[in-house]
């Protein structure tokens, strides 16, 4: 199974980039993992949110496969237990997902075209994070799923 990230915009904190940059180096012992970044919109100030979300919409669209599984990281999205997110991966593994794509839309969220594309949502917490944190909070999420599903000791009940 390949797992995508495909987030809106780039990290621009280097503290936040230094910590994706290590999970991403931990997790690739595990999964064939990559990064996709969809430029931020020029003009955006002058795009009303509905125009954003389209016009990102668009964009997160064009970079989806056929047969993709396509899991939108969204505040309204099922929420679970590190155990039970290691278990979710497992199982996507198990059935022959060929790539699953999580994806961090723009500030605004998703358009509908977006959401009716989607196969789940997942949402990472109740809180409300930057879109830069996110990442690495969902690398890092990612990478304890991987170790819990290996036995290796990285994560404590």
């Amino acid at each position: 199974m390949r797992i995508t990230l495909l987030v809106v915009g780039r990290t621009v904190d280097n503290n936040i980039i230094s910590g994706i940059e290590d999970y991403v180096k931990r997790l690739r012992y595990f999964v064939q993992f990559d990064t996709e970044i969809i430029p931020e919109l020029k003009n955006a100030r002058k795009l009303s949110e509905a125009q954003q979300k389209e016009q990102e919409g668009e964009y997160i669209l064009k970079s989806i496969q056929q047969g993709d599984h396509i899991v939108l990281l969204d505040e309204g999205g099922k929420e679970f237990r590190s155990t039970e997110f290691a278990s979710w991966i497992e199982h996507k593994q198990n059935i022959s997902v060929k790539r699953l794509v999580f994806v961090v839309g723009g500030p605004y969220g998703f358009s509908q075209r977006v959401y009716n594309a989607a196969n789940e949502k997942l949402s990472l917490s109740r809180m409300t994070f930057s879109h830069q944190m996110i990442r690495l909070l969902f690398v890092e999420q990612l990478y304890r799923a991987y170790t819990i599903i290996n036995h290796l000791p990285y994560h404590h009940e």
